[in-house]
């Protein structure tokens, strides 16, 4: 008998999100996973696993799974799918004799009336199931997946262009860890509190999971780090404005957040800091020969300073306000400044000076960031806006420590964001060339042109010119 194969029956939303978190979900589990068929435009995608209890495994805490299935045959016309049923199940249809069973059609973009259900269920009769039929809680059940085409109720479209018959196993979180964790619910929120799908969906493609150590430099209300947590990981995060971390420092406060959840075991440390100015230690990173590393091999020994194993956030745009970092706009102006923030830094009620930030540069120091403190393997994963229009659109910022893994993509008109993830790749497989390029191409960005908000952040100026060239 062949290898089985197992169909997994995707939601029909957030498409380019969905294959990315099924692949990292097979790297926490330890699954070999073999994507067999797939397709944007299709909920529908078949694998290959190596066991019933594998697949179950894959799909548990998925977001964007509905259920997954014993693939038994498909096929584009129901004689194809009968034909494939038999050539390839008929081994295991003496374990599912006498079991409770019930069939179901699944019409994806169809509809059928109960005369055709029942002919086409009759149709399987072959398979000589004589346990009794039990609509609620069988011992198993079998779905017969029509994929019709779009609008095909109103065209008259008489069949489907494909079918999947399977028997089923599980069915993912979907329904219960997005209501769980919904922002509605939550005590403590702000206006750019990332909603639960997509946090959670975050969380899988970051690879969270027990024994993990994840940050997130932009923490806001918490919501990756919240996400992460329900995973199992130990989450720590910073904010350039601790007003957001406190919140009303009575339940209304990020910790408060945990607490409302259970799970302030997986808490690890919130604090008030610039990226730019972080007090978490780096490892160095560079080409600089040392007496234990080669000529042109980076010089960082790929421990020191590294401990994260996943750096998640979603960035500010700088469009209700322009970008700011820690710092002095001109100092020669205010020589004040410094000394006083010095004075009163311990102030609860302190707020430091800061000075206008490039949107470009921002998206080079988080990688920069993420190169010197991730360890091998870790993960990057980023929210970032850009335009819609191929001439004013933002690439996907590159760095000779980060490789891409995924770029998906969610979609506001005019403009959408990206859900970008790198993994850290270790030192000894970056070259020396890559480094130098990269640093570079860093230097001639950082040479900006102007010193308004606009001027820094090609998205903002996009935006409220409303995208137009």
């Amino acid at each position: 008998m062949p290898e089985m194969e197992y169909l997994i029956r995707f939601s029909q939303s957030h498409e380019t999100f969905r294959l990315p978190e099924i692949e990292a979900l097979a790297i926490v589990e330890g699954i070999d996973l073999k994507v067999v068929s797939y397709s944007l435009e299709s909920p529908f995608c078949i694998v290959s696993l190596p066991s019933a209890s594998a697949a179950r495994r894959l799909i548990a805490r998925s977001i964007l799974v509905i259920s997954i299935h014993e693939l038994w045959g498909h096929g584009a016309t129901l004689p194809e799918v009968h034909s494939s049923v038999r050539s390839h199940t008929e081994p295991l249809w003496s374990q599912y004799l006498s079991c409770s069973f019930k069939f179901t059609i699944d019409s994806y973009q169809g509809s059928r009336t109960n005369d055709q259900k029942l002919s086409i269920i009759n149709s399987f009769a072959y398979l000589g199931f004589a346990g009794p039929i039990k609509m609620r809680n069988p011992d198993e059940e079998f779905i017969l997946f029509e994929d019709w085409p779009w609008n095909s109720t109103p065209l008259g479209i008489p069949d489907p262009k494909y079918y999947y018959f399977g028997r089923y196993l599980g069915t993912s979180s979907r329904e219960t860890l997005p209501k769980k964790l919904d922002l509605k619910k939550r005590r403590y929120i702000s206006t750019t509190s990332m909603d639960a799908e997509l946090a959670l969906v975050t969380a899988n493609i970051a690879l969270a999971a027990p024994g993990k150590l994840i940050y997130d430099p932009f923490v806001g209300t918490g919501s990756f780090p919240i996400a992460c947590a329900q995973f199992g990981a130990l989450t720590f995060g910073s904010d350039i404005d601790g007003r957001s971390i406190r919140g009303d420092e009575k339940k209304r406060t990020l910790r408060g957040n945990f607490e409302q959840y259970g799970l302030t075991q997986n808490l690890g440390g919130m604090f008030t800091a610039d990226l730019t100015n972080t007090p978490i230690r780096k490892s160095a990173l560079g080409t600089s020969a040392s007496p234990s590393s080669p000529a042109g091999q980076p010089k960082s020994d790929g421990v020191s300073g590294r401990i994260f194993d996943a750096v998640v956030c979603d960035p500010p745009y700088g469009v209700r306000e322009g970008l700011k970092v820690l710092g002095v706009k001109d100092p020669e102006k205010c020589p004040w400044v410094i000394p006083k923030g010095m004075e009163m830094y311990k102030d609860p009620d302190f707020i430091p000076p800061r000075k206008p930030y490039s949107f470009l540069l921002m998206l080079d120091d988080i990688l920069q960031f993420s190169a010197q403190t991730l360890v091998d393997g870790g993960r990057l994963s980023f929210w970032m806006p850009t335009a819609n229009d191929q001439d004013q659109e933002i690439p996907v910022p590159q760095h000779p420590y980060m490789a891409v893994v995924a770029v998906c993509v969610q979609d506001f008109n005019k403009w959408s964001r990206r859900l970008i993830t790198y993994r850290r790749i270790p030192d000894a497989q970056v070259e020396a060339a890559a480094i130098k390029a990269y640093e570079q191409a860093k230097a001639e960005r950082a040479v900006e042109e102007g010193k308004t908000a606009d001027d820094l952040n090609p998205f903002r100026n996009a935006y409220f010119k409303g995208f137009k060239n």
